[in-house]
């Protein structure tokens, strides 16, 4: 009883702390969401994946966050104050940004301004040596950042950039604890960095588990749960089983033909949204059977995108006209069509480029994308239907192949900010993934890529950008497969909503546990 009796009144005291009732604070529910994979670091730059973010985004802040619950069409356009409490341009390459007084990190340092200008250093992810080499396509446009005073950061452009406010809304923008990150850096990055966000890190079990507790000094306000584990079941059987049961709270990755059966249930239902996030293909240009273009664009001719749409996504999957969306406002040309389906072509032009049956691998992970497998499958056939010889191959990973089979891989695209500097150039330019691998370094599309960032003129901006698809299209570097309907199992009285991202915003605006409340 003594040992009870003092339990209570230290979750008294916590909670007394925190602002909050004893009552509120013991009706905290400790959810469980259940998910495919989990992330092998929480570094929020490094870990840059629908695996990771999820985790991420409820551990570290933004300085301007997206607003997505009151953004019309769901994009996230709008921007809010987070850590920022406002900001100022001051010319058009000089952007001033007021710190909230007193936010703490989890570690109990007091946020300052150092902490924001070791954010985005050159040490770690704005430099050439850069310790998180991605982070460069994201803010290679700045030129300096310093505190003014412990409050207030400035911000330098090299030129001016229509959207850099944007980008600190967004990917690599998560602020991290200086003192921290030095300290547990080990001459690269830390595994676990320290953030502000409304939930912490408590537990990391590899490839198992990952438990976050909330942090009652969040400056957004107390969190409505009192912990979050996210449990790796990469099995979809298990993950919906287990929702069914009462043992998870939340499922990620279900398939559209799981919807009826999550609805049908009383406690429990699924909850959709198309993402902002396309599944592509990679081809490696650099690879001899795949050197010819015409090979490329015969293998983009094949695939009928609207089938694999019914077939696996019941309609509710969208195929966007090219490496472009509707978010870009102006850059955007509705009349484009970039992605067609015409297997005589493909044919015609495997033709024409001699090809003789040479064997094309096609490398997938089978559960890291919802329906990559039924995907990949019906390519294949897609492909072998125009007289393409393809092997589809199962790995665990797609960033080691060997040499021989480095063919087709399967990714996804995320619009990082509604602009195509966000995405294609992103992602495509020289500081991703494909020209780092050698898959894909095409020279024009480069300068163009370099003007892109250095044009403030959205006329001009459009232009270029089109010219950059152009060249994507024509290269045919790889494709656009759709943008997937991304669908959740969760329970019916948790008030909690999806974004189109794969962000899990824990915070309390966006969960509250009715079955806790009652």
């Amino acid at each position: 009883m003594l040992r009870k009796a003092l339990k209570t009144v230290a979750i008294a005291a916590v909670a007394a702390l925190a602002g909050i009732s004893l009552a509120a604070a013991q009706d905290r529910p400790d959810l469980v969401v259940a998910v495919q994979d989990i992330p092998p670091t929480l570094e929020p730059a490094r870990e840059l994946s629908n695996q990771g973010v999820r985790v991420t985004y409820s551990m570290f802040d933004t300085l301007i966050r997206r607003d997505f619950l009151s953004s019309p069409d769901g994009s996230g356009s709008a921007l809010v104050p987070s850590l920022a409490e406002s900001w100022t341009w001051v010319d058009d390459r000089t952007l001033e940004v007021h710190l909230r007084d007193g936010v703490k990190f989890h570690n109990g340092e007091t946020l300052t301004a150092e902490d924001v200008v070791f954010t985005f250093s050159p040490e770690r992810l704005t430099g050439d040596e850069a310790a998180i080499p991605e982070g460069k396509a994201y803010f290679g446009v700045l030129e300096s950042v310093e505190a003014v005073d412990p409050l207030t950061v400035r911000f330098t452009t090299r030129t001016p950039d229509p959207i850099f406010e944007q980008r600190l809304a967004s990917w690599t923008a998560w602020i991290v604890n200086k003192k921290d990150w030095l300290e547990h850096a080990e001459g690269g990055t830390p595994r676990f960095a320290v953030g502000t966000g409304p939930f912490m890190l408590d537990e990391y079990k590899a490839d198992e588990s990952i438990r976050l507790t909330a942090f009652d000094d969040y400056f957004g306000g107390t969190p409505t749960a009192a912990s979050v584990t996210f449990r790796k079941v990469p099995e979809e059987a298990a993950r919906i089983a287990g929702l069914v049961s009462g043992e998870f709270d939340i499922i990620t990755n279900i398939p559209p033909d799981q919807i009826a059966t999550l609805n049908s249930y009383d406690d429990v239902e699924a909850r959709s949204i198309v993402l902002a996030n396309s599944h592509v293909l990679v081809y490696n240009t650099a690879h001899p059977v795949l050197a010819d273009v015409r090979v490329r664009q015969a293998m983009n001719l094949a695939i009928d995108r609207q089938l694999l749409v019914e077939a696996l996504w019941a309609g509710e999957a969208v195929v966007p006209n090219s490496h472009q969306y509707p978010e870009f406002g102006e850059l955007y040309d509705e009349t484009r069509n970039g992605l067609v389906y015409d297997p005589d072509k493909a044919r015609a032009l495997l033709a024409e480029a001699g090809y003789d049956g040479e064997e094309i691998v096609y490398n997938t992970r089978a559960n890291y994308y919802t329906n990559a497998l039924p995907a990949a499958q019906a390519i294949v056939e897609m492909w072998k239907a125009v007289g393409l010889n393809a092997r589809l191959n199962i790995v665990e990973s797609t960033d080691d192949l060997p040499d021989e089979i480095r063919m087709v891989r399967t990714w996804s695209n995320s619009t990082r900010y509604p602009d195509p500097a966000g995405a294609l150039w992103n992602l495509w330019g020289p500081n991703g993934g494909v020209q780092k691998n050698g898959e894909w370094v095409p020279q024009e599309f480069n300068a163009l890529g370099a003007e892109l960032d250095r044009t403030a003129d959205m006329a001009k901006r459009r232009e270029v950008f089109q010219g950059m698809l152009d060249i994507w299209e024509e290269d045919a570097p790889g494709t656009i497969l759709y943008q997937p309907l991304e669908t959740y199992g969760v329970r019916k009285s948790l008030k909690w909503q999806p974004y189109s991202f794969y962000y899990m915003d824990l915070r309390p605006y966006n969960l509250a546990d009715e079955a806790s409340a009652s």
